[in-house]
């Protein structure tokens, strides 16, 4: 990702700055692209910042935040849709720009699975359409069920549109599983988007993909069944009987059960196959008459698929290889700065609406003031050092339908009175010292909670849909209830207490605009109903700097409840750890400061969260903010989601030594998969040590602390692979 720094020259609290800020944008893109089909962002852009973040969390994989886009499939549900929970997560993919990674996205498979470089490895290649994805459930041939991806969990149901669309058959031959999901994709051909947008009348989309999308979530299924949708099936969820024993012959199957199956899908024996198909098919781009923006890679072989598993988002055995960006160039007007909720100052550039790749673009992100100025974070130039001012001409990039970025400046076309771009000192909401410390990439308001921008934006993040999902509270409500002197929300609790304060209210909510009787009635349900909260969503809701939908997860699966997580937490506060100038000196103290060790040991936690977890309730007035939230609320725990017991279910297990027969990032996969924690360091909480040959200090230490010891061949009997 130009204009950032070389990830080998950032320090740890760097990478930790810069993951949260790419992770802060790509949420916000996330959202818009899945949630709401109104994307403002290239796929350029949003590609890039995913690859940054990726690298940056192989470099620091103790510091990885799990927040990260790599840790988010898709948004949450709409509203006006019931909700389905998917028997199969519906995952994302990785993404892979170049001939490179494609070859160390294979070299990690056979490193995984332990394969030689001679050792077969058949992968499928096919097109990545650019539509929305959907799920269909099939039970003894009849489609009982059609429902759009959502968060990956849950999604809409919108099983009556679906069954509008010509390409989904409504009933499946004999012989068919008699459960079958199949997962694919709701397509516009371009023929038939330009009709659409030609009728009089009608909606003009941006897009195929955006005409899918909206499309096919109509409430009223008539308007669905007079748009031209497609569909291609590609996979499959939840299954009563196999389909075949290989990605190809599954894919062949769907096509005998009468679905669509992409003519373009080729088997490829080795990397170099995998490329040409992936050349053959752009080549092919501009004259398949529907949107694609890559091509897909999947292992073919089932069994390795199974071995492989998943990540938190995305399977182990796929990946998408992005088709080139494409540009465009329009002049810029002005520069504006948003803040966001962790005081973030984020320069948006404001553009003469251009056309690039089919998607009108007005905005573009500019990042930070060293890349408006034409450097990286070492001081180094990029663009050749050419600065991005307002009134240039810029050439923007994108390619898909996310964040829109400018790639380059035409200084010939600068005008004699133009002067360089000065970045704001002070926030532009409140007034207080923005100041960018050392090392950091983003220059930060200082101004806290008594910045209306930065509360404004907690306070979005906190209904967002995959924090509490308030039906009839959201951005613009929000806007208005914190500048309402009647009945404000300023801080999250306010929320729960809405109803009781608008009974002694004089100027009911009902008589706001915007709000009618039966609306108010309806928002305080709504309020009602999300009093009950997972503490999942509950950990993520708060808005914690470093601490996305993945860590939440992570922490809440852990502790699993609110008091336990709590007691860690004030704990490590009272913790020398805690106060520990710098890391070195940190690790020093761990020895005694057992709740820090036990935060940090957390698989995936790592001690720039737990800093940042720790801190946040450490502030008095932060503290007392969250202490009565929590009073409001009814907190539910954690829930197992191993609905089968295991034999490591809910204990926590480390890895040490060589595995001679299961590689260790199999090995950890397959204890995840059945239930239990896997943590980085041993503590007195290790319920098991699974020691190959060279186990060292691990070793040592769970024999002090008393902690089971296991060989490997024990492992693999419980793992089930013995």
């Amino acid at each position: 990702m130009s204009g950032r720094q070389p990830i080998a020259e950032l320090s740890r609290d760097q990478a930790a700055d810069e993951i949260a800020d790419l992770a802060a944008r790509v949420a916000e893109a996330n959202d818009d692209y899945h949630g709401r089909d109104a994307p403002r962002i290239s796929d350029a852009d949003y590609d890039a910042m995913k690859a940054r973040l990726t690298a940056l969390e192989a470099a620091f994989p103790d510091l990885a935040p799990a927040d990260s886009p790599t840790g988010q499939v898709g948004a949450a549900p709409a509203e006006g849709f019931g909700k389905v929970v998917h028997a199969q997560r519906m995952m994302s993919l990785g993404n892979a720009f170049s001939q490179g990674d494609v070859e160390d996205f294979t070299a990690r498979i056979r490193s995984f699975l332990g394969l030689s470089d001679d050792h077969p490895l058949e992968m499928t290649a096919e097109p990545k359409i650019d539509g929305l994805s959907l799920s269909l459930r099939y039970e003894y041939g009849v489609l009982v069920q059609a429902a759009t991806r959502g968060d990956g969990a849950v999604g809409e149901n919108v099983t009556a549109n679906a069954r509008t669309i010509a390409d989904i058959p409504q009933q499946l031959p004999a012989g068919a599983p008699s459960v079958l999901e199949v997962r694919g994709e709701v397509y516009m051909s371009h023929d038939d988007f330009a009709a659409l947008n030609a009728t009089d009348g009608a909606k003009v989309f941006a897009n195929p993909r955006n005409a899918a999308a909206g499309s096919l979530r109509q409430i009223d299924p008539g308007v669905t069944a007079r748009r031209p949708l497609r569909f291609f099936a590609y996979g499959w969820g939840q299954l009563s009987a196999p389909l075949a024993a290989t990605q190809a012959g599954s894919v062949a199957r769907l096509a005998e059960l009468g679905f669509s199956t992409n003519p373009l899908t080729r088997l490829c024996h080795d990397t170099a196959q995998m490329i040409d198909t992936w050349t053959a098919i752009e080549q092919q781009r501009a004259t398949l008459g529907y949107d694609i923006d890559g091509v897909v890679y999947k292992v073919n072989d089932l069994e390795f698929q199974r071995r492989l598993g998943f990540r938190s988002t995305t399977p182990r055995w796929a990946l998408a290889h992005k088709f080139p960006a494409e540009t465009a160039w329009t002049r810029l007007h002005r520069i504006e700065i948003q803040v966001g909720r962790t005081g973030a100052l984020s320069p948006v550039a404001r553009l003469e609406p251009v056309t690039v790749g089919g998607v009108v673009v007005s905005n573009a992100t500019l990042h930070n003031e060293d890349y408006i100025a034409g450097r990286d974070n070492t001081g180094a130039p990029i663009r050749e050092g050419r600065d991005i001012r307002e009134g240039d001409w810029v050439q923007v990039y994108r390619a898909g339908d996310v964040i829109p970025k400018i790639a380059d400046v035409d200084l010939a076309r600068r005008s004699a009175d133009s002067v360089p771009y000065a970045f704001p000192a002070q926030c532009p909401e409140c007034g207080s010292d923005a100041i960018r410390e050392p090392g950091d990439s983003v220059r930060r308001c200082t101004g806290g909670l008594i910045c209306p921008a930065q509360a404004v934006e907690k306070l979005k993040h906190f209904v967002s849909r995959a924090a509490f999902d308030i039906d009839g509270l959201g951005t613009k409500q929000i806007e208005m209830f914190f500048a309402d002197d009647q009945l404000p929300i300023r801080e999250p609790a306010d929320i729960f207490t809405l109803a009781t304060r608008d009974a002694g209210n004089f100027t009911k909510l009902k008589n706001r605009d915007g709000f009618g009787e039966r609306s108010a009635e309806k928002l305080f349900a709504a309020i009602e109903d999300r009093r009950a909260i997972p503490l999942a969503r509950l950990i993520f809701a708060l808005g914690i700097r470093h601490v996305g939908e993945v860590a939440s997860a992570t922490l809440a699966r852990h502790f699993g409840d609110w008091p336990a997580l709590v007691a860690a937490i004030d704990g490590a506060a009272s913790e020398p750890a805690f106060a520990a100038p710098d890391d070195k000196t940190r690790r020093a103290t761990l020895p005694d400061s057992p709740h820090w060790a036990e935060l940090t040991g957390i698989d995936g936690i790592g001690a720039v969260l737990v800093k940042s977890l720790v801190t946040t309730f450490a502030q008095p007035t932060e503290r007392a903010s969250i202490d009565r939230l929590a009073t409001l609320l009814d907190i539910r725990p954690a829930d197992n989601p191993h609905a089968v017991q295991t034999e490591v279910s809910g204990k926590t297990l480390v890895f040490t030594g060589t595995l001679e027969r299961m590689t260790r990032a199999e090995a950890k996969a397959r204890a995840e998969a059945m239930g239990a924690k896997v943590a980085g360091s041993v503590s007195a909480k290790t319920d098991l040590l699974i020691a190959g040959p060279g186990a060292g200090s691990k070793a040592a230490k769970a024999e002090a602390l008393g902690v089971t010891v296991i060989d490997e061949d024990e492992w693999l009997r419980i793992a089930g692979a013995g």
